[in-house]
């Protein structure tokens, strides 16, 4: 790669969505180089989960497999961060950190999210192992052990019954939050999930695992998991200069986050694609790599139809 070099497409984020969408331009026979900064989201995991044909794969491995078979139809990667996108639909300048510049006449955005974890000792360092947010990425390791639910606000009973559908032994933390309504206090009781008041002060770890969620009171309720609800965070500073700016996203009917803004194949400006849990927080490895694809065959297209323009210009003339 070389400075001011010029490409179909840049794909900046080399997660699931952007190796998928990057797989299939090289196949369409396009000039393609993703930028990768090497920080998957899903890093902390020992496995992924419900990918047809990968289940249980350490991610590491399943992102190298991509690399390769996108390397393997002519596109380029490299690793490194991206530091500024400027231009506009045909000519978009790509600044990396380590100073060079290529330019590209299509943008696909993979930058993926941030999880803004809740601030009690001992949840960051547990987090993707003991400390878990999404019941069908790991909700079967952790079936049958003591779950806990950190559920501070309204979606704490809700995220408490859906945990159950795991494990018997499932007890709501209100933590900083009120009490369940009544009506949400019956609808657990009868499902045999228990509710414990008082704000949880740390995390108690036994041979690097979650043994007890401790309460500012000194009382320790003995747990093997804790369910936490991150706040979702899309990675969208770099379409900030391109004029796109993240909206809030709201999951069963809360604000939990932001997004970027996208239609239906994940076009979020003119010339600019967006894939993955930067425009979806709620996206799956099986579904942020769909959205990549969906993206990468609308770009396609649309390059194949300015190509056709420019010729038909070119003919006239």
């Amino acid at each position: 790669m070389a400075p001011d070099e010029r490409y179909d497409v840049v794909v900046v984020g080399g997660g699931a969505a952007g190796l998928s969408g990057a797989l299939a331009l090289a196949r369409a026979r396009r000039r393609v180089l993703m930028v990768d900064a090497g920080t998957p989201r899903n890093a902390p995991a020992g496995h992924v989960h419900n990918v047809l044909g990968h289940e249980g794969t350490p991610p590491a491995d399943l992102l190298a497999a991509g690399r390769r078979e996108a390397e393997g139809y002519g596109g380029e990667v490299v690793d490194g961060r991206v530091a500024a996108l400027s231009g506009e639909e045909g000519d978009f300048g790509v600044d990396l950190t380590d100073g060079r510049t290529v330019r590209a006449r299509r943008l696909l955005v993979a930058t993926g999210l941030t999880d803004e974890l809740p601030a009690v000792p001992g949840v960051a360092e547990l987090w993707g192992r003991s400390v878990l947010h999404c019941p069908y990425c790991h909700g079967w390791e952790v079936r049958d052990r003591a779950v806990g639910v950190l559920g501070p606000g309204p979606q704490g009973p809700v995220l408490a019954l859906l945990w159950r559908q795991w494990s018997d032994d499932v007890v709501l933390l209100t933590h900083t939050g009120p009490p369940p309504a009544p009506e949400q206090r019956e609808l657990l009781a009868a499902r045999g999930v228990r509710v414990v008041e008082g704000e949880v002060a740390a995390l108690d770890v036994a041979d690097g695992a979650l043994s007890g969620v401790r309460l500012a009171s000194g009382e320790v309720v003995a747990r093997q998991a804790l369910v936490v609800a991150p706040r979702f965070r899309a990675n969208a500073e770099l379409l900030l200069g391109l004029g796109v700016e993240p909206v809030d996203q709201v999951v069963h009917g809360a604000v939990r986050g932001t997004r970027v803004p996208a239609d239906a194949t994940g076009r979020t400006a003119p010339g600019v694609w967006v894939a993955g849990n930067a425009g979806d927080v709620t996206a799956q490895v099986m579904a942020a790599a769909a959205q990549g694809m969906a993206a990468a065959t609308a770009i396609n297209v649309d390059l194949v139809l300015a190509d056709a323009r420019a010729a038909a210009g070119r003919a006239a003339a």
